[in-house]
């Protein structure tokens, strides 16, 4: 019996040192938690390309869109609203979103 009770102890040591190994290399090969770096936190968005400009302008319910240019960090736009009257559009780069509107002259 003794011999008996000596196997199981062993055996139990085998199996505990083995969830221990397999603990750790677990640990050591999980990737880390995702959490956002401070930096990539405090990173300014990236813009968006004209062709997204376009197509949010487009939807917003401009048309005849003449020109889009990228100036003093936003994008500025040339197109038709809604009425169609002439305007000069001041679009945020990085969203999409019309900041500011002006009436423009037929031939400017």
């Amino acid at each position: 019996m003794h011999s008996t009770t000596t196997r199981r102890c062993l055996i139990a040591t085998v199996i505990a040192a083995s969830a221990i190994g397999l603990g750790l290399a677990q640990a050591q090969t999980s990737p880390p938690a995702a959490t956002a770096s401070p930096a990539a936190a405090s990173a300014p968005a990236q813009k968006l390309s004209i062709r997204d400009i376009a197509e949010r302008l487009e939807a917003a319910g401009y048309r005849d869109i003449l020109e889009i240019d990228y100036e003093h960090g936003r994008y500025e736009a040339k197109a038709l609203n809604a009425q169609g009257a002439p305007v000069k559009l001041y679009v945020n780069a990085q969203t999409g979103a019309v900041e500011r509107t002006r009436t423009r002259k037929q031939h400017d």
